[in-house]
């Protein structure tokens, strides 16, 4: 009767905080690194799930807000929801904005995300050797250079509202630019891959103020061009979109009427933009 009983607490255990809206784990690769999840039905059931990585913005608060706001999304859609926590301070110095910019000292965000992924596809026996990923604000800057360095890793990428776009510009340095993307990461730019990635850009058309994004000379980030691809997020947005259009990527580009910096105001169209594309990668 014992074991029985420690066998139903530890069912009743797993089904709490491993299914459905998850507690929050480390990352076992670097435990100052966190994540939260929305594990649907389906996978509690042993069937195979698709996964959405969405990232949070500056303030990190958005993790938890993401993984609500898409839980209903993963249900209907048998997909797992899965978002990263990057705290500020990782290194000890204060710093916020290391992640959006993949690299911060010893730290490749890039492959702590990579770590996380892996994880918890073995912890839930599913294949997400390919996934989604949204980011809005700071997370809009993840995902899109994300997306850059790892084309091959992502069915869709949805890029919401960075503040700073690296532009397909083979003139110009990271992370402006993508001139010297081979030795800042070790990893080549590979636009076949690119091409194949279903793109969506997302952004308030009222999403005008622009105190947070400018780069002032002396700056942490500033570097010659850091300000050319716009005065605002919209305008920022539609140079990346063109830049990717250039080379051959198609992007779905929406400005949301009435809408500012308003990160869940823009989910509607998100969802309706993966719902699509998981619709037409099933139908294949």
């Amino acid at each position: 009767m014992q074991e029985l009983s420690s066998n139903g607490s530890a069912a009743r255990a797993k089904a709490i905080y491993d299914y459905g809206h998850t507690a929050i784990f480390a990352c076992t690769a670097d435990p100052r690194f966190h994540m939260l999840l929305y594990v649907p039905p389906a996978a509690a059931e042993g069937r195979k799930v698709d996964l959405l990585v969405a990232v949070h913005g500056t303030g990190r608060t958005s993790a938890m807000e993401f993984r609500d706001g898409f839980a209903e999304f993963g249900l209907y859609n048998d997909c797992a929801i899965l978002c990263p926590i990057f705290p500020m301070n990782a290194r000890g110095d204060g710093a916020r904005s290391g992640y959006k910019y993949i690299l911060e000292g010893d730290i490749r965000y890039d492959e702590i995300l990579i770590s996380m992924v892996d994880e918890m596809a073995k912890k839930y026996d599913q294949d997400w050797s390919k996934f989604a990923m949204f980011g809005f604000s700071g997370g809009g800057h993840f995902t899109h250079r994300f997306t850059l360095l790892h084309p091959q890793k992502l069915w869709a990428a949805s890029i919401g509202a960075p503040g700073s776009v690296t532009l397909l510009d083979t003139e110009r340095n990271w992370w402006v630019g993508v001139k010297d993307i081979k030795e800042q990461f070790g990893i080549s730019l590979d636009i076949p891959a690119l091409q194949k990635v279903a793109v969506q850009m997302v952004v308030g058309a009222a999403d005008l103020e622009n105190w947070e994004i400018m780069h002032a000379p002396g700056s942490k980030y500033y570097m010659e061009g850091a300000n050319d691809a716009g005065n605002s997020r919209p305008e920022r947005l539609k140079s990346l979109a063109k830049s990717f259009e250039k080379a051959g990527i198609t992007v779905s580009l929406t400005e949301v009427p009435g809408v500012s910096h308003d990160r869940m105001k823009v989910l509607d169209t998100v969802k309706a933009f993966l719902t699509r594309t998981l619709k037409e990668i099933r139908q294949k």
